[in-house]
């Protein structure tokens, strides 16, 4: 425990605020007003963006009890991959992936939303769906890990990623719900940063050889 809070203090301390701040919402009954105030739905995103955002994260899930899902999505997604892209590739790598894979996939969901809506595809009421936690994020930070794993691990994770989301999907025609679309635009982010940090682990790996031969 204490080698997994030296290495990753920033996450071990947000997985504290997650558990914290479940037990205090759920036992004063807090629950559904701040998750309305923070979902971030397509009417919060055009009232306050930034606030549902931020405080969305603050959620374990998206709703006041605990399943099984939500315990693998917050050990696998935040406890492990969170903890190991901060422990291994720093602190900003981890932001970039987490952070960036819950905004990203938050703002295509959005326009998503939209879109189908305004289609006849999806119904009016998902609109002000209530939609918070870390899933997204997990999501993306899971992603950017198997991206830096061996090929062969990289290929059976990714397709694990892409078909967890597509398995339990609730489908409108051709069209999966807006948290698969979710899930599946932030393991695309999470790829994405992924790939980056390898390219630019090996460019840097080719200055550093090159420097290091000559006399």
């Amino acid at each position: 425990m204490r080698s997994y809070l030296r290495a990753g203090p920033v996450t071990a301390a947000y997985l504290a605020v997650l558990v914290v701040t479940h037990v205090v919402l759920t036992r004063t009954g807090a629950f559904a007003p701040a998750q309305a105030w923070s979902s971030t739905n397509v009417e919060n995103l055009a009232r306050h963006p930034l606030g549902s955002l931020a405080s969305s994260l603050v959620f374990l899930s998206n709703g006041p009890t605990i399943t099984a899902g939500t315990v693998a999505i917050v050990v696998v997604g935040v406890g492990g991959a969170l903890w190991w892209l901060e422990s291994r590739h720093g602190l900003g790598t981890a932001c970039a992936a987490f952070v960036g894979g819950h905004a990203g996939a938050t703002a295509v969901t959005a326009l998503v939303i939209l879109v189908a809506v305004r289609a006849g595809v999806y119904p009016a009421a998902v609109l002000a769906a209530p939609d918070v936690g870390v899933s997204y994020g997990a999501q993306a930070a899971a992603a950017c890990v198997v991206a830096l794993l061996p090929r062969w691990a990289s290929v059976a994770g990714g397709a694990v990623l892409v078909a967890w989301p597509l398995l339990d999907a609730t489908w409108f025609g051709a069209v999966p719900d807006f948290t698969t679309v979710g899930h599946l635009v932030s393991a695309v982010l999470g790829f994405a940063v992924g790939l980056l940090v390898r390219r630019r682990s090996r460019a840097s790996t080719r200055r550093t050889g090159s420097a290091g031969s000559n006399p």
